[in-house]
């Protein structure tokens, strides 16, 4: 199937209904040779590396808690580096840059705003500029979402939105896809600044769920914008959120705050704990 025709096919596709439809049953309870099956079958189509899996197949009740398992203590060693961003998920850098006026690259001839990706103007003023990156995670990844940088997160903003693919061919084609896609932002003051880590939702990822609050995204929820009056602490690679089902991950900082690795191109694979950045 060629992109234009897949797009097309996204575009009558009832996404909201399908990512729903396909949450409830991740969660739904159900024999357990059922969910073996589904589980092995799953691993097997995607080349998920069970060595690295918390737990065996038997250990997970539902697939939901399959997809959002945990890792073996110590795989992911975070490096301690006082002036080292670290990546805050295991995936593949889509890009990466500093935001020429608010504007960052999704693909070729395209780009979006800041602005438009946070919902607010006043919220995403203090990262135009600034170092941006943006790592999507494949179904075989780990689904974790973590702290780039120790610090306070200070407050999240939930932006309901729509359920586009967020594969190769939807970010090449879908103007402002990241913006368009349900979100939900964690706000972070870190010694390197604000920071901003965007979950981005994508069809099938049936919810987001915070790490730090009682926040769990779906379709239809209304959105929603809080502060913390006491700020929360997070340690660098301590856990923000996870992903039910794949998806993508945004990261913003102020400007001259951060410079990204001479490595950290498009397509490289990144791990959770690697260092991707420093502190300037």
């Amino acid at each position: 199937m060629n992109e234009q025709t897949f797009m097309k096919l996204m575009q009558l596709l009832p996404k909201s209904a399908l990512s729903s439809a396909v949450g409830l049953a991740t969660r739904l309870p159900a024999p357990a040779p059922v969910h073996r099956m589904a589980m092995k079958a799953f691993a097997k189509a995607y080349n998920v590396d069970m060595d690295e899996a918390e737990h065996a197949f038997d250990r997970y009740s539902t697939f939901a808690e399959f997809f959002t398992r945990g890792l073996k203590p110590g795989l992911r060693p975070v490096d301690a580096g006082e002036k080292v961003v670290v990546s805050p998920v295991d995936g593949r850098v889509s890009q990466v840059g500093y935001s020429d006026n608010g504007r960052c690259l999704q693909a070729k001839g395209i780009e979006y705003t800041v602005d438009e990706l946070l919902g607010d103007k006043e919220a995403a003023k203090p990262f135009h500029g600034g170092a941006w990156t943006t790592i999507y995670l494949s179904p075989r990844d780990y689904h974790r979402i973590h702290a780039p940088l120790g610090g306070m997160i200070t407050g999240y903003a939930y932006i309901p939105g729509e359920f586009w693919p967020v594969n190769p061919a939807s970010v090449k084609n879908k103007q402002s896809l990241f913006c368009v896609n349900e979100r939900l932002v964690t706000y972070l003051d870190t010694v390197a600044g604000k920071c901003a880590v965007v979950k981005v939702g994508a069809t099938c990822v049936s919810r987001i769920k915070a790490a730090y609050d009682e926040v769990i995204t779906h379709a239809g929820k209304p959105g929603k914008v809080h502060a913390y009056s006491t700020h929360l602490p997070v340690e660098k690679g301590g856990e923000l959120g996870r992903f039910e089902m794949g998806s993508t991950v945004i990261l913003l900082f102020e400007p001259k705050r951060v410079k990204w690795e001479d490595g950290l191109q498009p397509e490289e694979v990144v791990r959770l704990g690697r260092r991707i950045g420093e502190i300037v």
